[in-house]
C-alpha cells in the first residue's frame, strides 16, 4: 500500500519508507524525518533574492543576509528531483515538517485503496457565479 503525500514524496505503508515519486526511490524511515535521506544544498539566499541596492555602497541592501537566513534546498539522492525548500538560521537541524501517523494511516488507506498516482479528474466546466448589479 503506498500513500501520496506531497508532489514528490510518498509513503510506501508496506515498508514504511519514505519514496521519491519521480524515480519510485527509497529514502529513508516514514516515521522519521524524510529530509535525512535527501541531498541538501545550503544556497546563499542572496542567489535568489539579489540585493536592491548596491552592496558596495550598503550593509543592508533588502536581501537576505546569510549569517542570520539559511536558505536550504532538498533533492532527491537517487534522480535529482528537487523534493523541498527551507529557510531557516544557519546551523538548524533540518525542520521536521511533516510526522504521520503511520498506523492510522495505514488502516485509512486499506479501508479506501491504493490512492493513484494520478487521479482521474471529470472533464466539466467549472460553474462560476457571476454577481452583477
Amino acid at each position: 500500500m503506498k500513500a501520496n503525500i506531497t508532489e514528490y514524496l510518498r509513503v510506501n505503508l508496506d515498508t514504511e519508507q519514505w519514496e521519491c515519486r519521480s524515480c519510485n526511490n527509497e529514502l529513508a524511515p516514514a516515521r522519521g524525518n524524510y529530509k535525512r535521506g535527501l541531498l541538501v544544498y545550503d544556497r546563499d539566499p542572496r542567489e535568489i533574492h539579489k540585493p536592491l541596492v548596491d552592496p558596495k555602497l550598503y550593509d543592508y541592501t533588502f536581501s537576505p543576509d546569510p549569517a542570520y537566513t539559511a536558505l536550504l534546498e532538498y533533492y532527491c539522492p537517487h534522480c535529482g528531483t528537487m523534493i523541498e525548500t527551507e529557510y531557516t538560521v544557519p546551523g538548524h537541524p533540518p525542520v521536521h515538517d511533516i510526522e504521520l501517523d503511520i498506523d492510522d494511516l495505514k488502516k485509512k488507506v486499506h479501508a479506501w485503496g491504493d490512492i493513484p498516482d494520478t487521479p482521474e479528474i471529470p472533464d466539466t466546466p467549472i460553474e462560476r457565479h457571476v454577481h452583477n448589479h
